[in-house]
């Protein structure tokens, strides 16, 4: 049994490893400093344009100003306002009016806008993201606009939605010097009292060519698609260099203790949280699968035995949340009946000891890396992903290729490997033990 085991296992990567099909792409950069990634696919009618801009939640308006938080999520929604040639309120029809569909996000480490379009509309997919990058309307109306927007947004989203504020609990208490302390969303008082000039300041700084990268991808004509890029963006000019240089978090040698109170919730939660390396370091891969073995489904460590078999969790996860300096590395728990925060710890605590002081079995390493086999074929599925990839590698990993070679990353990852790594960063004196708990009536 054992034998026909790893057979079927082996046949499953070796069949998804086939699969996976290598993405092709072009890279290419105008005098300007903009970098254009191209993939071509002429399988389907419709292409993905995407502009991602190195600028997060990390970067604080005000030429730093900590209580200038939240402008690059504010700019993710400002950007939608209008341009020059683009009527306020009116992009969304246009795109839509076209066939298409766009949407944005931002990270606390880049924000990312992107338009798909059947192949025709190509041409107008990027002449409105240059208008973005070249011609926005930044005035008093829109800023208001917007502001009412993101309020809405921060209500709706996390002011009233149990557990919510788990990560901005954590990382107040993670970080103390690095803005990845600060909320990716900001503070509205904060957005509140900005100035046009300053918001005109964070746009002139980060919203440049030399601090994007433009992505095409699907079903066009790369010397045609070439062309229109020059067309609309060789003309745009150049931003000012400049580098960042946030401050080092010195490393946790004791746990830190803390508390936070939520008034959306009535089942309190225990986390341990861990400062790790950042999302490039070989170590963060070894994380994410140790998140996924711990986690991961019905069958993976955790869940089986404090949800099934132990019947004391209502829900667990483990996550390795990836960031370019520093990662987040997480376990929740939430309590079945009578079972206390600490008893639910000391069971995730006995698993994490477990895995470093013991391997972990070859049949649940084959589990995982079949499943991370699995995850890479489906990140490459479609042109709207790739698009994503492709821009993110270039942009915060520094190599487009990882799109092919990343899971060669994990297939390499032993054993050993894991069993180290656990013994390096998931010990109790260097995490956040942090109790997330119903708000009482008198606080």
């Amino acid at each position: 049994m054992k034998n026909l085991f790893y057979s079927l296992a082996t046949f499953v990567f070796v069949v998804l490893a086939a699969n996976a099909q290598e993405v092709k792409f072009e890279e290419f950069d105008l005098d300007n400093g903009l970098h254009v990634i191209l993939h071509q696919d002429n399988t389907a009618p419709i292409v993905t344009v995407g502009v991602m801009y190195d600028v997060g939640g990390k970067d604080l308006g005000d030429n730093g100003n900590p209580e200038r938080t939240g402008f690059a999520h504010f700019f993710e929604h400002l950007l939608f306002e209008g341009t020059e040639n683009i009527d306020r309120g009116k992009w969304f029809d246009i795109v839509a009016s076209n066939g298409g569909s766009n949407n944005a996000n931002t990270s606390l480490d880049r924000t990312y806008y992107y338009e798909v379009f059947p192949s025709n509309n190509l041409e107008l997919g990027l002449w409105m993201e240059s208008e973005r990058m070249l011609h926005p309307v930044i005035d008093v109306v829109g800023v208001e606009t917007q502001n009412e927007v993101v309020k809405e947004e921060k209500r709706s989203s996390y002011d009233n939605r149990a557990y919510a504020q788990i990560l901005f609990a954590i990382n107040d208490n993670l970080f103390k010097k690095h803005p990845y302390k600060n909320k990716n969303i900001g503070e509205m008082e904060h957005l509140d009292a900005a100035t046009l000039d300053e918001f005109k300041a964070y746009f002139n700084k980060y919203y440049v060519p030399n601090n994007a990268v433009l992505v095409v991808t699907g079903d066009f004509d790369p010397a045609k698609c070439k062309e229109l890029i020059k067309t609309y963006f060789k003309d745009i000019p150049k931003g000012t260099v400049y580098e960042r240089n946030f401050p080092k978090e010195e490393p946790i040698t004791e746990t830190i203790k803390a508390k936070y109170y939520d008034a959306n919730i009535q089942i309190p939660a225990i986390l341990a949280a861990y400062r790790t390396p950042g999302f490039a370091e070989r170590d963060a891969y070894v994380l994410n699968m140790i998140s996924a073995y711990l986690s991961d489904g019905k069958s993976s460590k955790l869940y089986k035995k404090l949800v099934d078999d132990q019947k004391q969790a209502l829900a667990v996860q483990a996550v390795n949340i990836a960031q370019r300096d520093y990662g987040v590395y997480a376990m929740f728990a939430l309590p079945l009946g009578d079972v206390s925060l600490s008893v639910l710890l000391s069971e995730i605590d006995e698993e994490i000891t477990k895995m470093q002081n013991e391997l972990i079995s070859e049949r649940d390493y084959q589990k995982l890396q079949n499943k991370f086999e699995n995850r890479f074929v489906n990140s490459n599925a479609g042109v709207q992903g790739i698009a994503g990839s492709l821009a993110t590698y270039y942009m915060l990993h520094g190599d487009v290729n990882l799109i092919n070679d990343q899971i060669k990353i994990y297939r390499s990852i032993t054993r050993e490997e894991i069993q180290s790594v656990v013994k390096k960063y998931l010990n109790p004196n260097q995490r956040v033990e942090l109790e997330y708990l119903p708000k009482p009536s008198d606080k």
